[in-house]
């Protein structure tokens, strides 16, 4: 059973949700954005809150649908919460750059990193992200729609990933690089 898939998400005041179809529309003060409703579920909205239920019987001839519904109603549920969360506060994603002579610049609407390549590379930033570089080696992300800006983030970080010798390349915040010993000090242990 679903605990957490049944609990109702409660809709700030500033947020306009609406229904077209099998498509919750989801309107805040940072922007617009969507939610497609799975198949076998249902959302209602009723006084200011939004409660998805499963349409499945709990019978024995229906026992394997009804738990995978049953997940599914959870992650609707995690889904419209980060939409709303999305519209009204926004994300946030911070990579930084380890090496010498690695950097970051933003011209228009493309990112362009320096990174040791025989050329600069060179990212589009999709539509609703908006990205801010500070001291040439911090990019910072910022969008409503949680899930693109983890992917553009993840994007960034594959063109370089930090190597585990020297620690350089591209990393989040926070995220700690696990360094390996070189080939002279594992010679020089024996």
């Amino acid at each position: 059973m679903s605990r957490l898939g049944k609990k109702p998400i409660g809709i700030p005041d500033n947020v306009k949700i609406s229904m077209e179809g099998r498509t919750l529309l989801i309107e805040g003060p940072k922007g617009r954005i969507t939610q497609n409703i799975f198949d076998n579920l249902e959302v209602m909205i009723e006084d200011r809150k939004v409660i998805v239920t499963n349409t499945v019987s709990q019978s024995p001839k229906f026992r394997r649908l009804f738990k995978k519904t049953d997940a599914l109603q959870g992650l609707l549920r995690t889904l419209i919460m980060n939409k709303i969360l999305g519209v009204t506060k926004g994300f946030e994603k911070v990579l930084e750059i380890h090496g010498t002579g690695f950097k970051a610049e933003v011209k228009g609407k493309k990112l362009i990193l320096n990174l040791g390549f025989t050329h600069p590379v060179e990212v589009d930033i999709p539509e609703p992200i908006t990205v801010q570089v500070e001291k040439n080696t911090v990019i910072k992300l910022s969008s409503y729609d949680k899930e693109l800006l983890g992917n553009f983030a993840a994007t960034i970080r594959d063109i370089y990933p930090p190597e585990p010798y020297k620690g350089k390349g591209i990393r989040y915040a926070g995220e700690y690089v696990r360094h390996k010993v070189g080939k002279a000090a594992v010679g020089a242990q024996k």
